[in-house]
């Protein structure tokens, strides 16, 4: 639950920026204090393995509940080959959430490969095909992608989802170099957040700000 008694019982995250505006929260990490004053929370709804793409492992046992931040359902995957039945679970999720949060939509945790964005554009047009028009879609990428990703695809990316949020960070450590990868984010064809890891050192570079489409940073919260 993401209500007022779960935030007021939690520590904040220390390293986070004090000016962040959004937060991941995995399933196990408690919600710190700071998530009061969010305008954004992703929460990690539930997980598609590849072993199992015709099941949907659910991660939280009850829809949360919260006032203020704008909440987004989170499904990480493994595999773009999804069950019917999968599709049907997450419409319901959504519909089950929106009567406890200010729901924006649906998030789709994967690491696309830079190479196959293509494909990846495929599946997203046909996800949006599949859920009514009030919900948005967010993604995220990898830093690679601001390198090293086809512009063509890219766009095709850009043209479905509504914003997507780039990675900075493998496990608990943030990406050396990842200044020389952010200056590539102007050329993504959408709005974009990045995504940085608590506790990870991250500086923001000063010209980013300035970037038309960059919309703020995304903590992902990890300490238990």
């Amino acid at each position: 639950m993401l209500g007022a008694a779960v935030l007021a019982s939690c520590r904040p995250a220390a390293d986070a920026p004090r000016d962040a505006e959004a937060y991941f929260l995995w399933a196990g990490v408690p919600a710190p204090p700071a998530l009061a004053q969010a305008d954004t929370v992703y929460v990690l709804a539930g997980e598609v393995r590849k072993e199992r793409p015709d099941r949907f492992v659910p991660l939280r046992p009850h829809a949360p509940s919260a006032q203020g931040p704008e909440v987004w359902l989170v499904v990480r995957t493994e595999t773009l080959v999804w069950d019917e039945g999968i599709y049907r679970r997450i419409e319901r999720d959504l519909a089950r959430w929106e009567g406890g949060v200010r729901l924006a939509g649906l998030q789709v945790d994967f690491d696309a490969p830079t190479r196959e964005l293509d494909g990846y554009a495929g599946f997203m047009r046909d996800l949006r095909r599949r859920l009514p028009e009030r919900y948005r879609l967010s993604i995220t990428g990898l830093l690679d992608w601001s390198a090293n990703a086809d512009p063509a695809a890219l766009a095709a990316v850009g043209e479905v989802v509504d914003e997507v949020v780039i990675q900075t960070y493998q496990g608990r450590h943030t990406i050396p170099g990842y200044a020389a990868y952010l200056a590539g984010l102007r050329r993504l064809p959408m709005p974009y957040r990045v995504g940085i890891v608590e506790d990870g050192g991250w500086r923001e570079p000063p010209w980013l700000a300035r970037d038309r489409n960059y919309r703020g940073t995304v903590v992902f919260l990890t300490r238990p």
